[in-house]
């Protein structure tokens, strides 16, 4: 992580320094299954999924979430992580490359802390969202 920013430093329009994930593997899924308890075969079984209409199988929506959790946490501590909010707006397939993107929509000030919001999305290799959302921090 780079020196986290301060509130007076930063402006709305500013970038977060983006992330580019290597290629979304079946390897990948198949640890995320067992990290994360959600075993769904639609994730690792392609026989499973084409049974139900799909190409191939594809990443879990909460991978993607914790790939827009971690673009804020590289800018700023966990600790002052306030809120992350997202909206699913595609499948992440095996083989994307994901690049996760983030800036700076507004400043304000509650509960007496100094908040900065944020828009981060997860975006493939062709330039369509797969994942938007929000996060807010606080800053000193």
């Amino acid at each position: 992580m780079t020196s986290v920013p301060k509130f007076d430093q930063v402006k709305v329009g500013d970038e977060i320094k983006p992330i580019v994930l290597p290629p979304i593997s079946r390897h990948q899924l198949a640890l995320y299954c067992g990290g994360s308890g959600d075993h769904n075969p639609i994730h690792v079984d392609i026989d499973f999924a084409k049974k139900f209409g799909f190409k191939d199988v594809f990443a879990h929506g909460m991978l993607s979430m914790a790939f827009l959790g971690r673009i804020v946490t590289s800018w700023v501590p966990q600790k002052q992580v306030r809120g992350l909010g997202t909206r699913f707006t595609s499948i992440t397939w095996v083989g994307d490359v994901i690049t996760v993107s983030g800036k700076v929509t507004g400043k304000r000030e509650a509960n007496g802390e100094k908040l900065v919001d944020l828009e981060v999305k997860c975006t493939n290799q062709n330039g369509q969202d797969t994942l938007q959302g929000n996060a807010t921090v606080a800053l000193a």
